[in-house]
């Protein structure tokens, strides 16, 4: 559930209009690209470029076309804004302002933090929580999942290409369907543990097949937006009963339901779309920095929780 759970689907959105936005369709843009391409791109002038092209840059992997798309960027920008108009997207992103080889610089610093907020919050709960927990296996498991996600998320944001993209969709999703068998296991799992084997089976299918089908038949936005709205919600309303229902018993418990309602709150940031302050702080980039606290928040719950059913099952031991 941390973290990415909330925005996937707004993002998916958004990416629909990767494949064309008014910036990279305007004439200006697209002939500024062209004309630089056959200055710089090829023979001794790309040679010249190559030389002076930073060590990181070439590794980070911006080529000479990429930067010509960026150049010509900024001056289609500067047009609009000499004439009045609002400041157009390009390629389904708004333009940010490149630092050293970081695409969108706020997006990956603050993708890099909750992926390392997940990091501290695993070291502590590995610390604080016996491996003889029933949730333990699965806890840890979410948290080296998140993990993944978050380091994608991180290289998406450093560097947009169709791999890291795919790679950082395809991890937010696995968040999204661990967090709804993190909570199988939790609510029907540790009674019946055929079921979550099951689950987990089925869950593995559909991760599959959409990976599958998204890789090798057709990059599909529009299905993208629609199967992660579908697992989202399933997500959201599973723990969220939950939590209603136990809140009382298990006062613990609230924590979980302030991260399901901060999530679903802090996703209408990403609905605030304007074009990035400053040239590298947008919407997206303040939701990533404000899901940080919200995995300290998580991982405690999975803490508490885990070190309940732990003494649960030790006291259920005694008694036989």
């Amino acid at each position: 559930m941390a973290g990415r759970t909330a925005g996937l689907v707004l993002l998916a959105g958004a990416a629909a209009l990767a494949s064309g936005s008014q910036g990279d369709r305007e004439p200006v843009y697209r002939d500024c690209v062209l004309q630089c391409e056959e200055r710089n791109c090829s023979g001794g002038a790309l040679k010249h470029f190559r030389s002076r092209q930073p060590i990181y840059m070439s590794l980070a992997g911006w080529t000479c076309r990429d930067d010509c798309k960026y150049e010509c960027m900024w001056v289609t920008v500067g047009l609009y804004l000499q004439e009045g108009h609002k400041v157009p997207q390009f390629h389904g992103k708004w333009p940010f302002s490149r630092f050293l080889f970081f695409q969108e610089p706020a997006s990956a610093v603050a993708s890099f933090l909750n992926g390392l907020a997940s990091l501290v919050m695993l070291c502590r709960y590995r610390t604080s929580v016996p491996a003889s927990s029933p949730m333990y296996p699965t806890c840890v498991a979410f948290a080296w999942v998140s993990l993944n996600a978050w380091f994608w998320s991180t290289v998406f944001h450093t560097r947009d290409t169709d791999l890291t993209e795919k790679m950082d969709y395809f991890c937010a999703s696995t968040v999204i369907l661990h967090s709804i068998y993190l909570c199988c296991v939790r609510t029907v799992g540790l009674q019946h543990p055929a079921v979550a084997s099951a689950f987990r089976a089925l869950l593995l299918l559909m991760l599959t097949a959409h990976i599958s089908y998204l890789s090798l038949i057709h990059f599909d936005y529009g299905y993208n937006l629609a199967a992660n709205v579908a697992i989202g919600l399933v997500n959201v309303v599973w723990w969220l009963a939950w939590c209603l229902r136990n809140q009382q018993r298990l006062p613990h418990v609230r924590k979980c339901m302030v991260v399901v309602l901060l999530l679903q709150g802090l996703s209408l940031l990403e609905l605030l779309d304007f074009p990035p302050l400053f040239w590298v702080l947008d919407a997206h980039a303040i939701w990533h920095i404000s899901t940080i606290p919200v995995h300290v928040l998580f991982f405690s719950f999975l803490e508490d929780d885990s070190l309940y059913l732990l003494k649960e099952s030790e006291a259920k031991f005694k008694l036989d």
